[in-house]
């Protein structure tokens, strides 16, 4: 069952092949078995799920169903969830208990899909290979002493090993797209405010956006649409028509302008990676796409503007974290400074911390024109880049990750070497454009990702092209040895 698609999933049990409980019940069985050795999830909601299946079983039998009526999926521990721990990955938020359902979460619920728990992820989404978690690390079904990458690494992951047919996760860096590259699934960062962030605990509030990982284009187009759309509790939600993602899937590519940014193929990316990433463009020239080179200038200067921009963002977002209001509290304080000092040294990591004293000092007086004023302006700059791109091209495409998966700890004690991951991806978010990862021909095994970016609101063509992709490779349809 785990190895059949979302659509075919849904019509399984509108046929009364088996019932959303037997399924329900199957991935659970899955999860206790497998999950132990990559520690995908964070929590398991066996009971919640179990009722949820029934009620779907309900509703199918009575013709009041969802369109994701019965069907298991996972929430990245980002997404408050009513009655169910969202932790972020913190010791922070380690005994929080969300008391309402985000309205991503609030949304999948009503098209009446199945949650079977909350992903592991990098702490409060800082992070690229899912290392920083407070619950430990995941690891990468196809080599698990390697990374999943990060943050969404625990939604990748379970994806990956077919533990739920689909998950949720948020991107504020790349943190949909490079894990689903390094786990060999496929994953949509829509563009920013295409879905709503109310109840999604942020870290970045100008970058973070809520999507999916899922196994195919397919599936991503069925659980995309019933996430999308405009929501009025969340003051970045855009107010713009959402179509049809699963209707536009066969959308004919022949004739679509492909552009290949020449600064996404210069040092620091892998040979075999590359060479993967041409195979798979010629294949979309073998569909009928003009595949051409473009340029992107101010591209190399995204991950420095974004380690400004997005520590600058965390810092404000997290001060409400202090042991009065929100989160861990440290034992027996002195005095209220001690309160504040204790509590946030022992409830946030070190990555985190490391963060917040960047953004701090970015916005402190004196220096914020120099950094944060200035990195706003190439911000613009770069996402002026991708519009002059978009009169040449209708999509551009590149490699996700420079590398395949690498081994966990191998850049633990390099911070700059660990965002350098992230240099591909980075520049879609500071545009808020939507962009995505297939995945294309291996290297020694492990997944390699292809990542697509359109321009504003274009998701569904990205999800075409994917599609018309995967229809004619297999790549996607590949699972780890062990997790069949």
């Amino acid at each position: 069952m785990q190895n059949k698609s979302i659509a075919e999933m849904a019509a399984d049990l509108r046929l009364r092949s088996y019932s959303s409980v037997e399924l329900t019940r199957h991935y659970l069985e899955r999860i206790a078995r497998l999950d132990p050795g990559l520690n995908s999830f964070i929590s398991v909601a066996a009971e919640p799920a179990l009722a949820a299946a029934e009620h779907a079983d309900r509703a199918i039998a009575a013709g009041t169903a969802g369109p994701l009526a019965g069907i298991p999926i996972a929430h990245k521990d980002i997404f408050c969830t009513s009655g169910l721990k969202t932790s972020c990955g913190s010791r922070m938020l380690d005994r929080f208990i969300a008391p309402y359902d985000a309205t991503v979460v609030e949304r999948l619920a009503a098209a009446g899909a199945v949650v079977l728990g909350k992903t592991n992820m990098d702490e409060f989404a800082m992070g690229s290979s899912n290392e920083t978690s407070y619950y430990g690390p995941v690891r990468n079904p196809w080599d698990p002493t390697r990374v999943p990458g990060g943050s969404s690494g625990g939604s990748a992951a379970a994806v990956a090993a077919r533990l739920c047919a689909a998950a949720t996760g948020t991107d504020t860096g790349g943190s949909i797209r490079q894990p689903a590259a390094l786990c060999g699934v496929t994953g949509i960062k829509p563009t920013y405010g295409r879905c709503s962030r109310w109840g999604m605990i942020a870290f970045a509030s100008s970058l973070d956006q809520a999507g999916v990982l899922a196994r195919s284009a397919a599936d991503a187009a069925c659980v995309l649409d019933e996430m999308a759309g405009f929501d009025p509790r969340d003051s970045t939600s855009a107010d713009v028509a959402v179509p049809d993602y699963v209707d536009s899937l066969d959308e004919e590519i022949a004739g679509l302008r492909i552009g290949l940014p020449k600064e996404y193929f210069g040092a620091g990316l892998d040979g075999r990676v590359a060479a993967s990433v041409h195979e798979a463009t010629k294949e979309l020239e073998r569909l009928g796409a003009d595949v051409r080179d473009i340029s992107l200038p101010n591209s190399p200067l995204s991950v420095p503007v974004y380690y400004v921009v997005a520590p600058a963002e965390c810092s404000s977002n997290l001060a409400r974290f202090d042991g009065v209001r929100y989160g861990h509290r440290c034992e027996d304080p002195r005095d209220l400074e001690d309160l504040y000092k204790r509590s946030r040294a022992e409830g946030f990591g070190a990555e985190v911390q490391r963060r917040i004293m960047i953004g701090t000092y970015v916005l402190s007086a004196g220096y914020y024109d120099a950094y944060y004023l200035k990195a706003q302006k190439i911000r613009h700059l770069i996402a002026d880049d991708f519009q002059r791109a978009f009169e040449e091209v209708d999509v551009i495409m590149g490699p996700t990750a420079p590398t395949t998966a690498f081994p966990l700890g191998a850049k633990m004690d390099d911070p700059v070497a660990m965002y350098l991951n992230d240099i591909y991806t980075i520049a879609t978010n500071l545009a808020g454009l939507p962009g995505m990862s297939i995945p294309v021909a291996p290297v020694d095994g492990l997944p390699v990702g292809l990542q697509l970016i359109g321009n504003y609101f274009q998701e569904a063509r990205l999800l075409s092209v994917a599609h018309r992709f995967q229809r004619a490779t297999h790549w996607h349809l590949a699972a780890p040895e062990g997790f069949q």
